[in-house]
C-alpha cells in the first residue's frame, strides 16, 4: 500500500559559520490517509524541525517529503500547521481570522456567499460561531487555539500539522480541546502529525507514536502502534489495560533516553 505521506531519508544539518550541527539523521517514517500520529521525545530532538520540513517552512538537507507521491518543498494550502502560539492577527475578528485563510485559497473555486458560509461552518465546527466578532484579545487562550484549528481546517489541507498546539494551555483547557480534536478527527477523517511532549495525550489522541532519539543527529528510535478502538473516552481508558500498556511504553522509552543523557 503506497503511503499518503511519506518521508525519505530526511537528513536536516545547520551551519554556523565553520561549525556544522545535524539535528536530523535518515529520518524515514510512511503515514496513511486518515491516520493520527504523534511524535515525542525530549526537548531538541528535532521534533519541530521535521514538522517544518514537512510544512515546507525549513529544506531538508537530504532526503523528501512526498504527499500522494507528489515532492513538496515549499509551504502550501495542502499542508496546513496550527503552532503552539495561535498566530491570529490581533486586529481582525475571529470570523476574518478564518476568512482570510479561506479567501487566499478559494477566491477562484467558491463565491462570496459560499465563502462566508464555509467560514462559519468551520467556526462552529470548533464551536467559536458565537465569537465570529470578537477579537483575538477579547477571547480565552483556549478559544484562540479553536480558532487556529478552524482557519487550518478551512483551508481544506491534506495534512493537518500540529506543533503542540495545546501546550500553553491549562489542563482542563487542553482536555476539552484534546476531545474536540478527537471530534473533527473522527467526523473529517483527516490526516494529522503532530509534535507533543505530553504522554497521555499522544496515546489518547494517536493510531501511532513516533519516538525520537535524543539530539543531536536524532533519528526515529522506535514506532508505537495504539490499538485502542475509537471513539475513545478519556475516563474509559484511564484503566484500559492496552491505554496503560503504551503509556508504559513510552514512559520506559523516554526515560532511558533521559538516563542515556544524564550518563554521558
Amino acid at each position: 500500500m503506497n503511503a499518503y505521506l511519506k518521508l525519505e531519508h530526511v537528513f536536516k544539518s545547520f551551519k554556523r559559520g565553520s561549525q556544522t550541527s545535524e539535528v536530523l539523521n535518515d529520518v524515514s517514517l510512511s503515514i496513511q490517509k486518515g491516520e493520527y500520529v504523534s511524535i515525542i521525545g525530549h526537548s531538541g530532538c528535532g521534533k519541530s524541525t521535521l514538522l517544518n520540513i514537512v510544512a515546507g517552512l525549513t529544506p531538508a538537507t537530504n532526503g523528501a517529503v512526498l504527499l500522494e507521491n507528489k515532492e513538496v518543498n515549499d509551504p502550501g494550502p495542502d499542508r496546513a500547521v496550527v503552532f503552539q502560539n495561535h498566530s491570529l492577527l490581533p486586529w481582525l475578528t475571529v470570523y476574518n481570522n478564518v476568512r482570510l485563510a479561506v479567501d487566499k485559497v478559494f477566491s477562484s473555486t467558491k463565491s462570496r456567499q459560499e465563502r462566508h458560509d464555509w467560514t462559519m461552518h468551520n467556526l462552529d465546527l470548533v464551536q467559536m460561531g458565537h465569537a465570529k466578532d470578537k477579537r483575538p484579545s477579547e477571547i480565552s487562550g483556549g478559544m484562540k487555539q479553536r480558532v487556529g484549528i478552524a482557519r487550518a481546517l478551512a483551508m481544506e489541507p491534506k495534512v493537518l500539522l500540529l506543533d503542540e498546539p495545546f501546550g500553553a494551555l491549562d489542563a482542563l483547557t487542553r482536555a476539552h480541546l484534546q476531545d474536540s480534536v478527537m471530534a473533527i478527527h473522527a467526523k473529517l477523517g483527516n490526516t494529522v502529525l503532530m509534535i507533543t511532549h505530553d504522554v497521555d495525550e499522544a496515546v489518547l489522541l494517536s493510531d501511532r507514536i513516533v519516538m525520537m532519539t535524543n539530539g543531536p543527529s536524532a533519528r526515529i528510535g522506535e514506532v508505537l502502534d495504539v490499538p485502542l478502538a475509537r471513539p475513545r473516552k478519556r475516563l474509559a481508558l484511564a484503566g484500559d489495560p492496552t491505554y496503560v500498556k503504551c503509556r508504559q511504553r513510552v514512559l520506559e522509552f523516554l526515560y532511558e533516553r533521559h538516563r542515556f543523557v544524564e550518563a554521558a
